[in-house]
């Protein structure tokens, strides 16, 4: 049974980390190691995180020594891990019970590298409030106009980083240039249709800042895919469109 590294960066989400890492503890696939990266100069929390850690011997924490953000954190989750394969959650998501075994199965199955799921989207209440669909990408036209994936459904096998893929040093959008990056390089991104994980909206969170959105949308296409201004202020109009739609 392949060693599954799930990587959980955490910044003052205290209210919902508890149940988060227990939506990870109770996966029916058992054989995982759970790095939780602190990321927080405040140590308010620390303490709390550390009495969960030590009820699963399979639970690592990595505290860093300044705020470096989510994108950074998973890069140093990524570097820690000894996993064939790598699966990411968010502090205030939640999985499925058999979220990982699904999605293991159905990536040896097909010989998929990269795989992401379908999604719930609940709110502080845990209520469903809508979904996402999951659905192939094979290039990056697929993509670029609307960022579909949800990071908290993805699992990759680990040789993909050979190539040294990482999340750039964004505020936002950081998992959106990963999974970019990833079709520059011809790798799929394969859909598994089956709503196996429930994203958390919150009014407070960072996806939120309309400006901070903004501005990291435009340093994807112009900074990072190379566009030149024109373009990339057209995908950003494009990116913003279909987020409304949504």
């Amino acid at each position: 049974m392949d060693l599954v590294s799930v990587i959980i960066p955490f910044y003052k989400k205290k209210l919902f980390i508890e149940e988060t890492i227990f939506s990870v503890l109770k996966q029916t696939y058992m054989n995982l190691e759970i790095i939780i990266i602190y990321d927080d100069q405040n140590h308010d929390d620390l303490n709390f995180i550390k009495e969960i850690g030590a009820l699963d011997s399979r639970i690592l924490i990595i505290i860093n020594s300044k705020n470096l953000g989510a994108g950074n954190s998973r890069n140093i989750g990524i570097t820690a891990s000894k996993g064939s394969y790598i699966a990411f959650i968010d502090a205030d998501d939640i999985w499925k019970k058999d979220k990982i075994m699904k999605q293991i199965n159905f990536m040896k199955n097909n010989n998929i590298l990269v795989s992401h799921t379908s999604y719930e989207i609940i709110n502080n209440k845990n209520k469903i409030t809508g979904k996402r669909v999951a659905r192939n990408f094979h290039n990056l036209n697929d993509l670029l106009k609307s960022c579909d994936i949800g990071l908290s459904t993805v699992m990759l096998n680990s040789k993909i980083f050979i190539n040294k893929f990482k999340f750039p040093d964004l505020k936002t959008k950081e998992d959106f240039v990963f999974w970019l990056n990833l079709l520059k390089e011809n790798v799929s991104i394969v859909g598994l249709d089956e709503k196996l994980t429930s994203w958390r909206k919150l009014n407070n969170s960072l996806s939120t800042p309309v400006l901070q959105k903004l501005v990291d949308g435009y340093k994807v296409y112009h900074r990072y895919m190379k566009f030149n201004f024109f373009k990339s202020i057209y995908y950003l109009f494009c990116l913003s469109l279909n987020y409304l739609r949504k």
